[in-house]
């Protein structure tokens, strides 16, 4: 009789494994994936290059990352360890400059604070793609049956032996930012005397534009700076929810606001007037910075969840768009494979060519900076000059809790076929998963362009409803029609 493998609590999503802390983000567990992917890199002939391990602010992080150092050493493979808690796409980066196999990132990224991650980092800087995740998870059950195979070596001891070097991912990070966006164009930035607020948003983020922005007439004033797990009266998630402080300071008085998540990978912008700009006009203004400003041709890598828009510039530019499923391991390695000129997703994640294959908020935001001084026009005033060119496009996205034993419930109601929604036809319904693969979400497109999807969180227990149409009141019908369909 064939043994039933064990059920265990550890399942990656769009991008690694999170969980509570103390609940089932323990070290056991940390160690149970440090060692299922030192197994995979092994089968795979990998590990000789290393593997960087970092870390964010969230509750004893430093402490996990260590746990997961001394398995990697244990395992024969040398570590990497960042110095201090760092940016994912800082740690991301060290992994390319070190040219190591891989790394590990111990962040629940924007979840709230009682939350922990794990996340995988493959040879490339870029987020483990499916496939590495698939077999990482595949050698779980295995170890969780037969704990004895997990081995750390301390880390005093793998240090003395030469398998845990401790780095400081700052200056060759900081030198690889001055090259993409040029010395002459930071310069200009560090002149223009620009007041810029950032909302570090008590995560790794804090202090990087501070210290890249220094040294001339511009000045940065930093919201939520510090340490703090608890990440008080916030999520750190940079959307409008959560910027109240952020929306309050700008106005008093200042040319715009930025704010990073827990592990500074994702980039909220709330402009002059207090105004949060979303995620989806981000990402619009970015890719026309790219291509109008700095004249650079490429593809485009856009997720299911983000902008129209991005189809909009790529026919006024002449550059193909690409979409993918949602998560950057998925938007990775099409950026890699295209040689793209950008990818972005609806969160707030944008990752460019030259640079890792992976989402950077302080790349981002100083991209956006160039944009302003670079046009000579504020925040709200990008926006205007972007619906000139493409037609206005409002957005907003709304999430539910919702009972677990109703998840294919849900989803089997939004799915059922349909001719029209909220009063209007429909021109398309796209379903996404199925074929051997639970169904995840729904999108349905009108024939004014707008769209409406109904999808599951990978990363939270949430439903997630997002809207795109040419006015505000008519996203907000869109979103209330989701819900209903959801039944929620």
């Amino acid at each position: 009789m064939t043994a039933t493998p064990p059920v265990i609590p550890i399942k990656f999503g769009t991008d690694g494994w999170r969980a509570i802390i103390a609940e089932d983000f323990t070290f056991d567990n940390v160690r149970l994936c440090a060692q299922a992917l030192c197994q995979h890199l092994q089968a795979n002939a990998k590990g000789g290059g290393g593997l960087v391990i970092g870390y964010d602010t969230r509750f004893a992080s430093e402490h996990f990352a260590a746990a997961a150092a001394e398995v990697v050493a244990g395992n024969g493979i040398k570590v990497f360890l960042c110095r201090r808690a760092a940016p994912t796409p800082v740690v991301s980066h060290t992994i390319q400059h070190l040219k190591a196999d891989g790394g590990i990132v111990i962040t629940a990224s924007h979840n709230p604070g009682e939350y922990n991650g794990f996340k995988i980092k493959d040879e490339h800087s870029s987020s483990a793609p499916q496939s590495m995740v698939d077999q990482v998870e595949a050698l779980l059950p295995a170890l969780w049956s037969n704990r004895a195979a997990v081995r750390p070596l301390p880390i005093v001891q793998a240090a003395s032996q030469g398998l845990v070097e401790y780095v400081d991912p700052e200056p060759a990070y900081d030198a690889t930012i001055r090259k993409l966006l040029t010395e002459a164009r930071l310069q200009r930035l560090k002149d223009a005397g620009l007041e810029v607020v950032v909302d570090s948003m008590y995560g790794a983020g804090r202090g990087y534009f501070r210290r890249l922005l220094s040294g001339g007439k511009t000045r940065v004033y930093e919201l939520n700076g510090t340490r703090n797990p608890a990440f008080p009266g916030i999520q750190p998630e940079p959307i409008t929810r959560n910027l109240s402080k952020l929306r309050t300071r700008m106005r008093r008085g200042a040319a715009v606001g930025l704010a990073t998540d827990g592990d500074a990978d994702r980039l909220g912008v709330v402009d002059e007037h207090g105004e949060f700009v979303t995620q989806l006009q981000v990402y619009a203004l970015l890719a026309l910075y790219l291509l109008q400003v700095r004249e650079l041709r490429g593809p485009l890598i856009k997720t299911i969840t983000t902008t129209s828009m991005i189809y909009r510039l790529g026919e006024r530019f002449d550059v193909p768009v690409v979409e993918t499923d949602v998560g950057f391991k998925y938007v990775g390695p099409e950026m890699m494979a295209r040689d793209a000129l950008m990818g972005g997703e609806e969160s707030g994640g944008y990752g460019f060519r030259g640079h890792i294959p992976e989402r950077d908020a302080t790349l981002a935001g100083l991209y956006f900076l160039d944009l302003m001084v670079s046009t000579g026009k504020s925040a709200a005033q990008l926006i205007e000059h972007l619906y000139s060119l493409v037609g206005p496009h409002y957005y907003e996205r709304t999430d539910y809790h919702y009972p677990q034993q109703e998840r294919e419930a849900i989803i089997a109601r939004v799915a059922q076929p349909r001719t029209g929604l909220a009063g209007a036809p429909l021109k398309q319904q796209e379903v996404f998963g199925g074929q051997g693969a639970p169904v995840n979400g729904v999108r349905f497109h009108f024939n004014d362009g707008g769209w409406l999807l109904v999808r599951f969180s990978g990363t939270e227990p949430l439903l997630r409803v997002y809207s795109e149409s040419s006015t505000i009141e008519r996203v907000r019908e869109l979103l209330a029609a989701g819900r209903t369909l959801a039944g929620l």
